[in-house]
């Protein structure tokens, strides 16, 4: 799946659902706990209304040519390291630079690859501590069907969200 079109982009972006899901947990240890007392009061209310590589070339331009980082220096490396490609001076910056921007790239690569890794193992833990949740909410309304409305409302709200979480997550780990 392509970035863009992910749910959550980076791992920022999940503390939404970090938070519900904390919100759940408090829910299931107070039978008491109700929207008022909530630590994302307006996100449950909403809910519920909604109802859901530069040294390699530095040092290779020092070297080439006559020795030293002068104006001869470099223009004779310069010229040396374009004259491999059959071209001067300013092929010689392309040959220099060439290394750098491709050691660049990959060390790009590298770590965009990893910080993916990471994002869609932190979203596959909270896929499943997300459905854990939803499971002891869901028992919870039924255990608690003579509560008040409060907590009733507090509770189906944490159920929506949980729900829209599972969802989204779901759609991002493709599963």
């Amino acid at each position: 799946m392509r970035k863009k079109d992910m749910n959550f982009q980076s791992m920022e972006s999940m503390q939404q659902v970090v938070n519900v899901i904390n919100e759940a947990a408090a829910a299931l240890n107070d039978r008491d706990r109700t929207i008022k007392k909530s630590a994302i009061p307006e996100v449950l209310a909403g809910a519920l209304g909604a109802g859901i590589g530069g040294v390699g070339s530095f040092a290779a331009l020092y070297g080439l040519g006559v020795v030293g980082l002068s104006a001869v220096g470099i223009t004779s490396g310069l010229a040396t390291a374009g004259a491999i490609v059959g071209g001067g001076m300013a092929a010689g910056v392309f040959v220099l630079a060439t290394p750098v921007a491709g050691l660049a790239a990959v060390g790009v690569g590298v770590a965009s690859h990893l910080k993916n890794k990471q994002l869609r193992q932190e979203k596959e833990r909270l896929y499943k501590e997300a459905l854990r949740k939803h499971g002891a909410i869901i028992r919870a309304m039924k255990e608690e069907a003579y509560a008040g409305n409060e907590r009733m409302d507090y509770l189906q709200s944490l159920n929506i969200l949980l729900q829209q979480a599972i969802k989204d997550l779901r759609q991002d780990i493709g599963s």
